[in-house]
């Protein structure tokens, strides 16, 4: 496997570049959205995390796998408890899905967008571990399932959070006076304990480091190298059988 770390700042430098270049562009031609919502909108942008999490497929030996991270139609695959879901990776021959993989960021708009966030990930996971024991991906082999997000680091995302008093119940306490950079780090840890994923991987960058391909990664259990060891090893095993 090829150095993960290296390919992850070459993603974190591209995802930068490629918003800033999607943001100038709209400027240029006077459709800009409001607030970042341009760059979030231009698409690309997530196109290095996609190669990152395909190439790790593929050095693990899944010559005869098709992994599609382009084509939208092999991406989509059915649910349970709605009709399908297009992923951002999806590794699989014709009977068997190996690995499956969600590709989300965070730049700005915290407050409007952390709750959604965190329901989209517990409910794409619910839906695709369901549709696996009903039955609706048979014959496969059991699919890996990956999570990887990355978090604006601003003043906004690293700043703690007021306490927020709840009656009759209150929060858990690792909730109160958290920034949403270590509830987010919560909630993948959580994924992945829960099993809800084989494994997360959360890294943080900011604006004007990002560029260079800096990023930080705050626990070492969602590290770059433990998803990429989870993914890589699950590919291989699969590997070894064809």
């Amino acid at each position: 496997m090829r150095p993960v770390e290296e390919q992850m700042a070459s993603a974190v430098a591209h995802f930068w570049s490629t918003r800033s270049q999607q943001l100038d562009r709209q400027a240029a031609s006077g459709k800009l959205d409001a607030g970042n919502r341009g760059a979030a909108t231009g698409g690309k942008h997530a196109d290095g995390f996609v190669n990152v999490c395909a190439a790790i497929c593929r050095d693990a030996g899944l010559d005869d796998v098709q992994v599609f991270t382009v084509a939208k139609r092999p991406r989509t695959l059915p649910g349970y408890f709605r009709p399908a879901k297009e992923w951002d990776v999806v590794a699989r021959t014709s009977t068997d899905i190996i690995a499956v993989i969600e590709v989300k960021s965070q730049v700005g708009s915290l407050g409007n967008n952390f709750n959604n966030r965190i329901e989209e990930a517990l409910g794409n996971a619910t839906d695709f571990r369901t549709a696996y024991r009903h039955g609706v991906f048979k014959p496969s082999c059991p699919p890996w399932l990956g999570y990887l997000f990355m978090l604006e680091e601003s003043q906004g995302s690293l700043r703690p959070k007021r306490p927020l008093l709840l009656e009759p119940f209150g929060l858990l306490p690792e909730f109160q006076g958290r920034s949403y950079a270590e509830l987010y780090e919560y909630c993948c840890l959580r994924l992945v304990r829960e099993g809800l994923y084989d494994a997360a991987c959360f890294i943080t960058s900011s604006k004007e480091d990002g560029i260079s391909g800096k990023f930080g990664q705050p626990n070492p259990e969602l590290s770059v190298r433990n998803f990429a060891i989870s993914l890589y090893t699950r590919a291989a095993a699969f590997a070894a059988k064809l």
